[in-house]
């Protein structure tokens, strides 16, 4: 018998899918949210004996066993306190598993076989689910014990040395992109193995990891360094390596996006900024010849765009050519923008009385999320106990067992994976 999921909206894609997550900070919280979005039942297992997934703790906004950084990974989805190390709350785990799809896990490589999650650790519970592992750089011995945080991964997969001005250090992100493309990479691996275990009817290990998600978005510019040896150089104002323009300007008052992916772009650009004859110099004619020119065209364009404001160029160039402001993050969140875009996810919350954040990215034809609060540390577990069959009397003895542990009252640093 398994515990009841939430009610669902209407039309959710992922209604009866259960997951059970053994997560923390932020990369698998990150992934498993979408599914929770979608209308899959996530169910954190935390660890009372560490005071739950850690970024419970973490400021600003942070009050109790919440913060808004847990909000911002972990909404809509519920939470059961629960020793895995103990006798007794192995047997809740289990019972979990036989009512679920998947076990997920973003945790250090050496842990997932420690905790006894893998596909073989659990096939006979259930040989349907499926065990997704989120590590820092893999499960092999040489790998499994080094801390896994993404200013590490950007580091050393290649991303900090691509971002920048050509003279300034390496710089990382200033978002955790390298965690949120590997929740994501792990959501993929995750539905994928769940259609396979419909289909087949056993489940199976599916692996990934912050380092290998990160060399994987190196893309074309790993193409050209592996098949051509062409290694890819920092230029200024965030300019592409190989098409130009296709980066930011400076304007009269601030600064501006243009992409010129397409040869007639160029052309209508110059055009549009009444700078005719560089449509009709040869040095500028291509692609090709732009790259080997780009400092003459790039001096040109860059003094016309320092003559107008932001404003002043947009009403000249939207339509004619692709450009964009460079905005800051407030102005990027604005309410009545994002609300429009139907990108704003808003509930109420008992500790900060109303959370706003940004909605799912997903647009499902018949289909609106409906957003909850985090839950609060083990808010579903007598919940999720009595679904899975257990009486008072029951739920005492594995109280009594540990299966619960005992919460910490000082929580550890951030999580590795």
């Amino acid at each position: 018998m398994t515990a009841a999921a939430p009610s669902s909206a209407t039309g959710a894609p992922l209604a009866g899918l259960r997951i059970i997550a053994v997560e923390q900070y932020g990369a698998g919280p990150f992934g498993t949210m979408y599914l929770a979005d979608l209308g899959a039942d996530v169910i954190k297992v935390e660890d009372p004996g560490s005071g739950g997934d850690v970024s419970r703790y973490i400021p600003p906004g942070q009050s109790g066993t919440d913060s808004l950084f847990f909000e911002a990974f972990n909404r809509s989805k519920r939470s059961i306190a629960l020793d895995l190390k103990s006798s007794a709350g192995r047997e809740v785990f289990e019972r979990l598993v036989a009512g679920a799809d998947a076990v997920f896990s973003n945790l250090r490589g050496d842990q997932p076989d420690r905790l006894r999650i893998r596909y073989r650790h659990l096939a006979e519970v259930n040989p349907r689910i499926v065990c997704v592992a989120l590590t820092g750089y893999g499960s092999a011995p040489d790998q499994a014990l080094l801390p896994g945080y993404d200013a590490l991964v950007q580091a050393e997969s290649g991303w900090a040395a691509l971002t920048g001005g050509p003279n300034d250090p390496p710089t990382k992100s200033g978002l955790s992109l390298a965690d949120y493309i590997c929740g994501l990479t792990a959501m993929i691996g995750l539905l994928a193995g769940v259609r396979d275990a419909e289909r087949t009817g056993r489940g199976r290990d599916i692996d990934t990891n912050l380092y290998d998600s990160a060399l994987a978005m190196l893309s074309y510019p790993a193409t050209w360094f592996l098949s051509s040896g062409f290694e890819t150089v920092r230029h200024p104002m965030s300019a592409h390596p190989s098409v130009v323009p296709f980066q930011f300007f400076a304007t009269a008052d601030g600064h501006i996006a243009i992409a010129c992916p397409k040869e007639r772009f160029f052309t209508e650009l110059v055009q549009a900024m009444d700078l005719p004859d560089l449509a009709g110099d040869e040095r500028f004619a291509s692609f090709a010849a732009r790259g080997r020119h780009r400092s003459e065209v790039l001096e040109r364009l860059s003094g016309r765009f320092a003559e107008r404001t932001t404003a002043e160029w947009l009403g000249t160039l939207r339509g004619v050519v692709p450009i964009a402001p460079v905005r800051t993050m407030a102005q990027a969140l604005d309410l009545d923008e994002l609300g429009g875009r139907g990108m704003l996810a808003e509930y109420a919350d008992e500790t900060f009385g109303t959370v706003r954040s940004v909605g799912l990215p997903l647009h499902v034809e018949g289909y609106a999320p409906s957003y909850r609060a985090g839950p609060s540390l083990g808010a579903d577990t007598d919940d999720l106990l009595t679904g899975l069959g257990y009486d008072p009397d029951d739920m005492a003895r594995l109280r009594d067992a540990g299966a619960f542990g005992r919460r910490a009252t000082t929580p550890e640093g951030p999580a590795e994976v």
